[in-house]
């Protein structure tokens, strides 16, 4: 059975050599939670995703896909990448308060 958490986070723009990223990072019971699930995950198959990764199902406002949350900080905290097809879909800027799901899979 998957497990399913909901947050509000602010979305952030990261400027990087290759371009500009938007993304959201998700801390505290949400990222304690991703984190157990990962360790799970790993001890039932025995290998861990590239870099940590979880695979996820995110939906924010009507849109929904399919991605990866990545660990950062030791697994403190977790990055998920907005992509532009999202932002346009739901109208996003900068700084605004997402309502945002995951399941984690």
């Amino acid at each position: 059975m998957s497990e399913r958490l909901s947050c509000a986070l602010p979305l952030s723009r990261w400027q990087g050599d290759r371009g500009t990223y938007h993304l959201v990072t998700i801390t505290g019971e949400a990222a304690a939670a991703i984190a157990m699930h990962e360790r799970l995950h790993r001890l039932e198959f025995g290998a861990r995703r590239g870099f940590g990764s979880v695979k996820v199902l995110a939906r924010i406002g009507e849109t929904d896909w399919k991605t990866s949350v990545f660990p950062q900080r030791e697994k403190s905290e977790w990055v998920l990448l907005v992509s532009k097809k999202v932002m346009r879909a739901e109208e996003l800027a900068e700084g605004n308060l997402l309502g945002l799901e995951l399941e984690l899979l």
